[in-house]
């Protein structure tokens, strides 16, 4: 394909390549990528864009970062694919004993996969099996709350928001689960919290196994961010109730709110009994998720039912996992505790003009996450143009405008994604 010229490419594309969340063809042709290093994207027709999506959310680290790149070319002489059923490899296993190190205690067991939503799948079918495993079959469902997103395939898609959300075309086919009102907005004060936690106990019931949320940090559902307090609240309903608690950090862990974890000791110190991790896990040099849990959960699972009833085919990839433990080390060297907190300083004060802006509902940062509300939804076809011409990569949806920067991104380069934003806003109707 490489001697296919971009007009072709872009026919040969609109012909078969069936794009997310979108209709085939593609209402507004995609732009051809040649290559991507650092922070850059470089298109076929040589122009060059800043990623300020870090490729969604996963390239925290710069893409083909000389380190990755190693770990996953040393791995690739060696071995890039086993069956994990009856096999293991020192890749899986080192990854394993990093996540084991890097989150709290007591996750001690780690069970790998190929997607987030897949690491939520598990979660939440471990959460069932094991309501099973210790006498109450009456658990059948799982609470969260309102404006959630957790993935796209079918118990994920069961505690997405169900009206707010993408997957409203699946009503009545998924299983009906139990939602709370959405979170306080961060910065609400004791009592308002206090309030909403009481309601969200009034509303738990016999059924449910397990309490599922994006701490801190909603994402696809609406980039809405809440206090880590609430965060612990919700953590300290399920202990008095006897129901496990399962933390979805696929957007938010290693690094990306400015602590390595939204619900580890040095934030909400709110630690889950089910942990889902995956886009940075590799850096986003591939994909690759893990579920993580307690012995304690493990072994009653395993001793009532034989174990998880879940093996993806590529599960413990050791090519993945090989390039996840080097990315681990990125992680553990520490830059991103110094590039995080400028980048959001850069963000506030970059995006703050946007408040006076009529169009503009609100504007909001988090660590290396900034986010522009519309008032109405954004004409993509307009927003695009916008972005690409000020030299910067972004996708907005809905009424959000938003960058989620990757941590090496330079003042210069975080300057230019604020004012891409600027930009979208200014050529909205």
């Amino acid at each position: 394909m490489k001697d296919v010229n971009t007009e072709e490419l872009l026919r040969l594309d609109a012909r078969h390549v069936w794009h997310p969340y979108g209709p085939l063809p593609s209402r507004v042709p995609s732009l051809p990528v040649a290559s991507a290093k650092g922070t850059r994207l470089r298109l076929r027709d040589g122009r060059e864009l800043i990623d300020g999506m870090s490729s969604w959310w996963a390239v925290a680290h710069g893409h083909s970062h000389p380190e990755l790149v190693d770990a996953a070319t040393r791995q690739a002489r060696t071995m890039s694919h086993v069956m994990f059923g009856g096999l293991t490899h020192e890749p899986a296993v080192a990854l394993a004993q990093d996540l084991v190190e890097l989150t709290p205690d007591p996750l001690d067991c780690v069970f790998f996969s190929d997607s987030g939503s897949i690491s939520v799948e598990v979660a939440i079918k471990l959460a069932l099996q094991y309501a099973r495993a210790t006498g109450h079959p009456e658990r059948t469902r799982i609470m969260t709350w309102r404006g959630g997103y957790h993935g796209d395939t079918h118990w994920p898609m069961s505690v997405c928001d169900p009206e707010g959300g993408m997957h409203s075309l699946w009503a009545g086919a998924l299983t009906p689960q139990v939602f709370a009102p959405r979170p306080p907005d961060r910065g609400a004060g004791e009592e308002q919290i206090a309030a909403y936690l009481r309601e969200v106990e009034s509303l738990l019931t016999d059924e449910v196994a397990a309490f599922i949320i994006e701490p801190v940090v909603q994402g696809a559902g609406g980039m809405r961010f809440h206090d880590e307090a609430t965060v612990r609240g919700i953590r300290d309903i399920c202990r008095r109730h006897g129901r496990l608690f399962i933390a979805d950090e696929i957007a938010t862990g290693f690094g990306r709110t400015g602590v390595l974890f939204t619900t580890g000791a040095d934030a909400a110190a709110a630690t889950p009994d089910i942990l889902c991790v995956g886009k940075a896990l590799t850096g986003g040099f591939c994909t690759l998720a893990a579920t993580l849990t307690s012995t304690e959960i493990a072994r009653t699972v395993s001793e009532a039912h034989g174990g998880i009833m879940h093996g993806p085919t590529f599960m413990g990839n050791p090519l993945a996992c090989a390039v996840g433990h080097a990315a681990m080390g990125i992680i553990r060297r520490g830059e991103w505790r110094r590039q995080i907190p400028r980048i959001e300083a850069q963000l506030r004060a970059g995006l703050a003009p946007l408040r006076a802006d009529e169009r503009v509902a609100d504007v909001r940062v988090l660590g290396a996450i900034g986010v522009v509300e519309m008032r109405c939804p954004v004409d993509m076809p307009r927003a695009t143009r916008a972005c690409v011409d000020a030299g910067v990569w972004l996708r907005p949806f809905g009424k959000l405008v938003y960058t989620m920067p990757m941590f090496p991104s330079s003042e210069e380069e975080i300057t230019t994604i604020c004012s891409a934003m600027s930009a979208i806003v200014e050529a909205q109707s």
